[in-house]
């Protein structure tokens, strides 16, 4: 059968899109559990630091030397793929560099050119992340919390890259066809004299296996992000545009909470008033959070965005001084939380069945959690705008507010906030007697 190849191809195809559309619902699904939060303000603003951070790279090159190397992977990884048009346009019309049919040999040659110089930038580029990783071994990539899977995802991506550039650039050597056109083999033509010994049949079945492994091959790292940190390849752009706009250290109140202090701060204010028609229903079922069913969607977005690259983690102080608390960690925490209460709904036909854990004490410790000095190190120096600190101070809320369970220096504060009007275990006559000291 002539079209055996291209029936083939389209199953392959059709399947791969299907299997990674199924994720994508998944992904989707398990976002939406959290919390509804309205991030439409602003919209210029958002549009703008979508554009300059997860397009132009803004945060990662404040780091020169991989700042350097990601753009060149990301660019030319990004760009190399627009190739991929070409390859599902052959596959299944089983045309031959459909491009040449409508492009001048020149612009064809151009484009493929610079592919191919940028396939070489790429595989050098990957080749240095590699080294970094295992031969220089940086401590970000050997923290407690980068497990065997949280490494090895690491390489595996780096090979991934490196097996797909160097396909691109054989099938391209092999393809004697272009190579005679002699427009466009930039880096291909010094590869091809390695096959020169080989008879053209050979040479032709090379190709055609390049071919196929290279267009096998994106299908199935399509498909590996979503089990992958590299899902923040398409999450880095929702994940920017919906990044919290406020300063930096403002802090989130609870409005039930502020309504109940201004009340309180108010000489007119009736405390055994009826509440206001409607006022109850601004009160939370519950404070602060224990589990990623009350954290927000965007903070759902922040653990699926996640790059896991440690920069957040590097620059803690917390961290630094050897505390237990990584915010690396906590995103990592919060992500594999959410995947496992989305495959108890789907275990469960849709429902949730408790489980009897929850993401405070089952992944993330108190311990970590008042590590923090919440001085916002790790939002500012993410490359993709998470937010950690945003559910570390979630969980303490809970903690204080539902479970009273702050540590006892905390609790001696408030009490004597409470009831002196100052942190220091002073009576009210003398709060002010340090003045004259």
């Amino acid at each position: 059968m002539p079209y055996l190849s291209n029936i083939i191809f389209a199953i392959i195809l059709i399947l791969a899109v299907g299997y990674f559309a199924k994720n994508v619902k998944k992904l989707i699904r398990n976002i939406k559990l959290g919390k509804d939060t309205d991030r439409t303000d602003n919209k210029s603003q958002r549009w703008k630091n979508m554009a300059m951070i997860a397009l132009g790279q803004s945060k990662m090159v404040r780091r020169p030397v991989s700042g350097f190397l990601h753009v060149i992977v990301y660019v030319g990884f990004v760009i190399i793929n627009l190739e991929v048009l070409e390859i599902i346009l052959d596959g299944l019309f089983g045309t031959h560099r459909i491009g040449l049919a409508v492009l001048p040999v020149s612009v064809y040659g151009f484009f493929i050119g610079t592919f191919e110089i940028l396939a070489c930038l790429v595989f050098v580029s990957v080749i240095i992340f590699w080294m970094r990783r295992n031969v220089i071994k940086l401590a970000r990539f050997w923290k407690s919390e980068m497990t065997s899977w949280p490494k090895n995802d690491g390489n595996f991506i780096l090979y991934f890259e490196m097996v797909l550039m160097s396909l691109f650039l054989i099938m391209n050597a092999t393809d004697l066809q272009f190579q005679v056109l002699n427009s466009g083999n930039t880096i291909s033509q010094f590869i091809a004299p390695w096959f020169s010994g080989f008879p053209e049949s050979t040479s032709h079945v090379i190709e055609r296996g390049a071919w196929w492994l290279h267009i096998i091959g994106i299908l199935v790292f399509l498909n590996y992000l979503y089990f992958s940190k590299h899902l923040h390849i398409l999450l880095a752009f929702p994940n920017t545009f919906y990044g919290n706009l406020k300063p930096k250290g403002q802090m989130t109140n609870v409005d039930a909470v502020t309504n109940e202090v201004m009340m309180m701060m108010d000489p007119n204010a009736d405390p055994f008033a009826a509440p206001a028609e409607g006022t109850e229903d601004d009160v939370p079922e519950k404070f602060g959070a224990s589990d990623v069913q009350d954290l927000n969607w965007v903070q759902l977005l922040n653990a699926y965005t996640c790059t896991e690259c440690g920069r957040c983690t590097s620059e803690c102080p917390a961290n630094q001084t050897g505390k237990k608390l990584s915010p690396r960690k906590i995103m990592m925490d919060t992500r594999d939380r959410l995947e496992e209460v989305g495959k108890n709904i789907d275990a469960n036909n849709g429902e949730f069945k408790e489980d009897g854990k929850q993401l405070l004490d089952d992944y993330i410790t108190k311990e970590e959690l008042w590590a923090c000095t919440s001085c916002n190190a790790c939002v500012e120096s993410c490359p993709v705008s998470i937010d950690p600190l945003s559910i570390i101070l979630e969980m303490r809320r809970y903690l204080v507010m539902e479970q009273s369970a702050a540590p006892t220096e905390l609790n001696n504060m408030m009490t004597n906030i409470e009831n002196n009007g100052a942190p220091w275990p002073y009576n009210q006559m003398d709060r002010l007697n340090w003045k004259n000291e």
